[in-house]
């Protein structure tokens, strides 16, 4: 029989763990011995902070991360194969979603392996509810393009989009250029389309603002190197 692959979304901020993740969630990923992981040493803190009944340097764990080649996927299988149960976790929110992991699992899913997503925050979910926004209709597009035209132009596309689907567009950045991009957003969009600001979600000094493109010209906050999430609606 094989094991099980459990999914395990991880704080997103240093706050309080009760906030973010149930207590029988958290008991469920203490049982585990096996994991996946981006890297050790923060999954080890994340593994103490929720009091893993395993010694930590005893926990089996393989990497998994962006320079993974494909071809290395199908040995992360083997304990999985050989009977054990396994977390898959990356380094904040839920793995698999803009963040490695999909294509283990959906080589998890070929090998007849049982998946298990468990309860966690999502940084896009959480800003989505939180916005106002058409939670009906939205497409998450990860992040934009790093050169400034081609940023530019893909603003245009998502807000075109936006209209013409009625649809809200959730984009991301790193948080080194999120004020940059914000500055972007404010000079290409139209005066009426409504924009999302989304940052340090879950932390203490969480912000969620929604304001029309016009009003946010009027002052614009500092986001610079903070995690935020860009929710449009034209």
């Amino acid at each position: 029989m094989t094991g099980k692959l459990y999914l395990i979304p991880t704080p997103i901020s240093e706050e309080n763990i009760a906030w973010a993740m149930p207590a029988a969630v958290q008991q469920c990923i203490a049982e585990l011995a096996y994991f996946i992981v981006e890297h050790p040493k923060t999954a080890r803190q994340f593994l103490k902070q929720i009091s893993s009944k395993h010694a930590l340097q005893t926990l089996n764990m393989q990497i998994l991360d962006e320079h993974t080649p494909s071809d290395d996927l199908v040995t992360l299988l083997d304990p999985l194969l050989a009977g054990h149960d396994v977390g898959l976790l990356s380094e904040a929110g839920c793995p698999a979603v803009a963040d490695p992991g999909a294509e283990l699992v959906r080589l998890a899913h070929k090998n007849n392996i049982r998946i298990i997503p468990l309860v966690g925050p999502s940084s896009i979910l959480l800003a989505l509810m939180a916005s106002g926004l058409n939670g009906q209709q939205f497409a998450f597009n990860g992040y934009l393009p790093i050169e400034s035209n081609a940023r530019i132009s893909k603003i245009i596309e998502l807000e075109k989009l936006s209209i013409s689907r009625n649809q809200t567009q959730i984009f991301i950045e790193a948080p080194y250029r999120n004020q940059k991009l914000l500055e972007q957003l404010v000079k290409t969009c139209s005066d009426s389309t409504n924009l999302c600001i989304a940052s340090h979600l879950t932390f203490s000094n969480e912000m969620v603002a929604t304001r029309t493109v016009k009003e946010w010209n009027r002052s614009l906050p500092d986001i610079n190197k903070i995690p935020t999430i860009f929710l449009l609606h034209g």
